[in-house]
């Protein structure tokens, strides 16, 4: 119930209303059934009586072409006799040939018997006739009327009772449809109260809250800010307003007693904010004093590399002049998306410092596919990539620690392979890293502060697509591949 409270009021108005219709929905699908049900049972009472008023008309009809035919012998006349015998033919299968006990039935049965047979003589009689045999078939004539009588008063006597059987039920029918048409209102009257009651009683609990906030407003609205704020426990559009009202009343009341106290403190305030003043002044001086300008430190990286060419220190002026690339590409490129060759030498000169720093151990190995390296992307990503690859995987590994980088085309896209064979990653560390809820172990590399999913969030931004960082891992000291796709439109 505190769901449905809980629920938007537009959200709760709709749901009543739907209920409620739902209900009279129903239940009007039920009488209307239980109605056409009844109907059809009233319908089919005398059905039985005229099924036998149309075998009466019927064996009529033979007999009155059988003599028309037999006075002019004319082919309508003949062809009146076979329609008016296919018909009742027809009509007197309908009876039914079953063996029964009910007198009813056998009757039935003894009337279609009778009408065999007397479709039998009609039409020996007609034979005689075509054939002139004149005594023949006026004695088969006979036969075929007298039959015809005793038929005719058979099927009234059945039909008279058959009438007054059907007529008790009917009426009986007719009593049980009376009393289901008002058992039927009672119904319907007893579903619309109870919705009247039931949406009467929900909204009354809806509108509660409001009638409290009301006489609230009224009070505050009056100067009165100590009166008791309502509560509502529940989370819908009232609820909502009424804690921003109660919120606010606190709001006001604090506002007032800050605005008296202010004046009693306003010196004391003003030698507070005299003195944040000069701290503030004093922590911008330090905060400019402690930066560096960028270019300072590549004219010393610089000159440090000349003076190691001019000493003979071909490596170290190698390794000088990598680091001060490495740096100055960080600095240059900060915001900016630049090609994958950019990216890819970030990564050479990062791979190459490393070596410096840990005597060559870790191994490099590149399958570069030319044709891709204008390709677009946003910088700094393959670098914290390969970082953590060696913080996280190989770095522990010595010299048996080996970084691959693969950049080729799989279908629209343009891939960036990232591989190590070092120390792999947990499946649930896979979901972790991609959902973004990862989180350094304290006993864990740092890394250069750019975290993985500060480069998966660009990357899927830049690639408008939630698949564009995927990281494979076959488990525990099993390596680990990272890849990156990038549309090819994005060229």
């Amino acid at each position: 119930m505190n769901k449905f409270y809980n629920l938007p009021l537009q959200k709760k108005i709709v749901s009543i209303y739907m209920l409620a219709n739902f209900l009279i929905f129903i239940v009007n699908i039920f009488l209307i059934f239980g109605i056409n049900s009844m109907s059809k049972e009233m319908e089919m009472v005398y059905q039985d009586n005229r099924q036998l008023n149309e075998l009466n008309e019927a064996l009529t009809g033979v007999q009155d072409s059988m003599t028309g035919y037999l006075s002019s012998k004319t082919t309508d006349s003949l062809e009146n006799y076979y329609r008016n015998a296919q018909t009742l033919q027809t009509l007197s299968e309908e009876l039914g040939g079953k063996v029964t006990d009910l007198s009813f039935s056998r009757m039935r049965r003894n009337i279609k018997n009778m009408t065999e047979n007397y479709l039998d003589q009609v039409s020996q009689t007609i034979e005689a006739k075509r054939g002139r045999n004149v005594e023949k078939y006026r004695n088969f004539y006979e036969k075929s009327t007298e039959l015809y009588d005793y038929i005719s008063a058979y099927i009234e006597s059945l039909n008279n009772e058959q009438f007054i059987s059907n007529s008790e039920n009917y009426t009986e029918l007719t009593a049980a449809f009376r009393t289901f048409e008002r058992l039927s209102v009672l119904v319907l009257s007893l579903v619309m109260m109870g919705n009247i009651i039931s949406i009467t009683i929900i909204v009354g609990m809806m509108i509660r809250p409001l009638k409290k906030l009301a006489a609230s407003a009224n009070e505050v609205a009056a100067g009165n800010f100590d009166t008791k704020l309502p509560e509502t426990p529940y989370h819908d559009e009232i609820g909502i307003v009424t804690d921003a009202f109660g919120q606010m009343v606190i709001s006001i009341k604090e506002y007032i007693i800050r605005l008296r106290d202010s004046m009693e403190n306003e010196r004391k305030m003003q030698e507070k904010e005299l003195t944040m003043e000069a701290h503030l002044k004093d922590a911008q001086l330090k905060y400019l004093q402690a930066q560096i300008n960028p270019h300072f430190l590549f004219n010393t990286l610089n000159a440090g590399a000349q003076l190691a060419m001019m000493e003979g220190a071909d490596r170290t002026y190698e390794y000088v002049q990598t680091v001060a690339d490495f740096f100055r590409y960080n600095v240059k490129n900060h915001g900016t998306e630049v090609t994958v060759k950019e990216e890819v030498t970030l990564v050479d000169n990062y791979i190459q410092i490393l070596n410096v720093r840990f005597s060559g151990d870790i191994k490099y190995n590149k399958q570069i596919d030319e044709r891709l390296l204008g390709i677009h992307m946003p910088n700094m990503i393959l670098q914290p990539i390969v970082e953590n690859a060696v913080n996280h995987g190989i770095r522990e590994m010595g010299d048996k620690g080996v970084i691959s980088l693969r950049v080729y085309r799989e279908d629209d896209n343009a891939c960036i392979s990232i591989a190590d064979n070092g120390k792999g990653i947990e499946p649930e560390d896979i979901d972790k890293i991609l959902s973004g809820s990862w989180h350094r172990k304290e006993h864990q590399y740092d890394n250069n502060g750019i975290g993985m999913d500060n480069v998966i969030s660009r990357l899927r931004i830049f690639a408008e697509n939630e698949d564009a960082f995927s990281i494979k891992s076959e488990g525990k000291d099993k390596g680990c591949e990272v890849i990156i796709r990038l549309p090819l439109e994005k060229v």
